[in-house]
């Protein structure tokens, strides 16, 4: 197996207004999450996120740690989720199999040592997204069923921002430290997504999109609202959006992302909005 992190940095909102379409490419795009045997990662600064997928084929493939967060074990001071996207496979923490399919979710607590990646079956292999931020306190690993996931419906079809929101791990759902994560599928017809557009500068998240239909691409939107930033995203990359930024998006066809949420508030609905009218 291969494990894989890259690093990246925290910028300011008065750089990021003088960077060109390859720089803020190379500043905030993810473009490889998976790869076969492998598990990708990518620490940002940004309140030290870290993103990547598993992808076990031939081989059950162990969440290592890495020199870059200097710990015995990956979750010796961190708390991870894990969101099966793709296929059925089993998550093993310390010698627990928590069996998952698509959107079937786990906590992963602080202190846990062991946490392996498999696939039932390596014709189909199951890809698996997580995140992972550092944790104050060691809270019990847990599996977020179908029956304890939260749906909320918003948006409208005549906007064009009919969408199903899935709440995976939040505080409500599972006890946590800091980290929020969802997953939100757009309907048929719809484009947007996280209308009406936002920052929360309490935290930061990440957008990971799937579901991309070949030939078609997702426009993420970010920057601050009156100094708007566009990067094209293609199926299975992602997007750091630091706190200081909105995050929303318009697809060429419908699609679906898991949005990762840290920092220092849990209230959800904590955003600060701003009408598209606004935006510039």
């Amino acid at each position: 197996m291969k494990t894989q992190i890259e690093e990246r940095w925290g910028t300011h909102p008065q750089d990021v207004k003088q960077y060109d379409t390859a720089q803020l490419r190379t500043e905030f795009l993810v473009e490889k999450i998976f790869e076969a045997d492998s598990v990708l990662m990518t620490y940002t600064h940004n309140d030290r996120l870290i993103i990547g997928g598993a992808l076990p084929v031939n081989e059950d493939l162990q969440l290592q740690t890495v020199d870059l967060i200097k710990s015995e074990f990956f979750c010796q001071r961190r708390e991870l989720g894990v969101v099966c996207i793709e296929n059925q496979g089993i998550l093993q923490v310390d010698g627990t199999d928590y069996k998952m399919t698509f959107k079937d979710a786990v906590y992963v607590g602080r202190g846990s040592k062991n946490v392996v990646f498999k696939s039932l079956d390596s014709s189909k292999p199951a890809k698996f997204y997580f995140a992972s931020a550092p944790a104050h306190a060691a809270y019990p690993t847990a599996q977020i069923t179908a029956a304890m996931r939260r749906t909320r419906e918003p948006g409208v079809k005549k906007l064009s921002n009919e969408r199903t929101l899935n709440q995976l791990i939040l505080n409500e759902i599972v006890p946590c430290c800091q980290l929020q994560i969802g997953l939100t599928e757009i309907h048929e017809g719809s484009v947007w997504n996280t209308m009406p557009p936002h920052t929360h500068s309490r935290r930061m998240e990440a957008y990971f999109y799937f579901n991309v239909p070949e030939q078609q691409s997702v426009c993420h939107l970010m920057g601050q609202p009156q100094e708007t930033r566009h990067i094209f995203v293609g199926n299975e990359q992602a997007v750091i959006s630091p706190s200081w930024s909105i995050h929303s998006a318009a697809g060429t066809a419908n699609y679906t992302f898991i949005w990762a949420m840290c920092g220092e508030n849990l209230d959800y609905d904590d955003m600060d909005t701003f009408t598209a009218d606004k935006l510039r």
